[in-house]
């Protein structure tokens, strides 16, 4: 008898230890990972895209939460470093990709970006997460084959990986000068409800 409580003791001490180690995969979270674009880059938090997405979740979609993993400065390499750590910790049903920027402000080969996109999109689809990937566009004195390069690996790589694709982030707001900011590349907090509007349309599917 003494042997039995044993081992039923033993057991469900085992048991106990296993579940407290199942991630929680029934959570609705979904991770932001980018850069100043997805950050609020000087403009208050509240104003930005990723929060203002998190608003209009709790009216249209409740449930969900937003963790916004995003960065200032964030190039493709560093958010690949990164993404696991937090694939880990959230366990996220939807990963939303917008890095790149970075990478082509600062001329960095196209084939790296590749490289680091699509590593991010299989670890995230391999946690079982679904996937929007953000484009990005570079402004016209980078030339058209460094452009038409950028534009190329976010639609290809959303093919191949059978992710969902943003073609341009900015759409309807880099051209206007009132909804940007002096630097030319960042929104004002009045064109931050139009970059919502452009990611709304791909992401409400995944959800």
């Amino acid at each position: 008898m003494r042997r039995f409580l044993y081992l039923f003791v033993l057991l469900f001490g085992i048991g106990v230890v296993q579940a407290a180690s199942t991630p929680n995969v029934s959570a609705k979270n979904l991770l932001v990972l980018g850069d100043s674009l997805s950050a609020a880059h000087n403009i208050p938090v509240e104003a930005g895209w990723v929060h203002l997405l998190e608003v209009r979740l709790k009216q249209m979609e409740p449930g969900w939460t937003v963790i916004n993993a995003s960065i200032s400065g964030e190039t493709s390499v560093s958010g690949r470093n990164r993404l696991p750590a937090l694939l880990a910790q959230y366990h996220p049903r939807v990963v939303v990709i917008e890095l790149g920027a970075n990478d082509g402000l600062r001329g960095l080969p196209l084939t790296d970006l590749r490289t680091h996109l699509a590593a991010m999109i299989d670890a995230a689809q391999h946690a079982g997460a679904k996937v929007l990937l953000l484009g990005i566009e570079m402004p016209v004195n980078y030339g058209p084959q460094y452009r038409d390069g950028l534009r190329a690996v976010y639609a290809d790589l959303a093919r191949e990986k059978h992710a969902a694709l943003v073609p341009f982030l900015l759409d309807g707001v880099a051209l206007n000068p009132a909804l940007m900011q002096e630097d030319g590349l960042h929104p004002v907090a009045a064109g931050e409800p139009m970059v919502l509007d452009n990611v709304w349309p791909t992401l409400k599917p995944l959800l």
